[in-house]
């Protein structure tokens, strides 16, 4: 991986402050990543759970920007999947305490901002959304940078999800992806078995990639 701009290097300080200081105020909960509710969290993991096969035996897992640990919560629970061992990495040094006291001995923590283990599926919910002062240029092309790593980082496929551009209002400091260019990315640079998810009720899309 490249490393980040200058401009995306001081937006991940400004995002790695946002969330350890919506963890003091919130708590382990999804309020502190900037989420809506626990419905809606679960709901997005279902999104990204779709990569996964019906039935599997020990998988590992990279989890990119892994916050509080609720993502190893979740597919620990979910049946049919067998959690082995779990890489979740941060750039908030109190998220990843308390994903600590969250996971067990199956679970690496790591500060970064990108995967530095292979595992057989990697995820990232979130991560991208918030871009703070960085260009939309800037930041979009920091994104396709870590889609790559997560590439690199999959044994079998990966998932990620990002705020959609079929909104009627934007914030400055987040970042919305074109579903459609995505998709053209990804089908163009890493694999021919690429699926949109965009048919929720978030305003966001889920993008589900498996290898060959």
């Amino acid at each position: 991986m490249t490393a980040p701009s200058d401009e995306v290097s001081v937006a991940l300080v400004a995002v790695a402050r946002l969330y350890s200081e919506g963890l003091e105020h919130h708590g382990p909960s999804p309020r502190s990543v900037g989420w809506k509710d626990a419905t809606s969290q679960r709901l997005r993991f279902d999104k990204l759970a779709q990569l996964l096969p019906a039935s599997s035996g020990p998988i590992s897992v990279n989890d990119l920007g892994c916050g509080y640990g609720s993502l190893f919560a979740f597919l620990d629970e979910m049946p049919g999947v067998g959690l082995g061992r779990y890489y979740g990495y941060d750039i908030s040094e109190p998220m990843l305490e308390r994903a600590r006291q969250a996971t067990d001995e199956r679970a690496e923590l790591i500060r970064g901002s990108e995967p530095t283990h292979v595992a057989d599926y990697s995820f990232a919910s979130g991560p991208f959304n918030v871009k703070d002062e960085s260009s939309d240029a800037a930041w979009e092309a920091y994104v396709q940078d870590c889609v790559r790593r997560l590439a690199q980082s999959s044994r079998r496929g990966f998932a990620f999800n990002l705020l959609t551009t079929f909104v009627d209002y934007k914030q400055d400091n987040l970042f919305y992806g074109d579903p459609s260019a995505f998709f053209a990315f990804c089908k163009r640079e890493i694999s021919p078995y690429v699926t949109l998810v965009h048919d929720y009720p978030l305003y966001e899309w889920t993008m589900l990639v498996h290898h060959p």
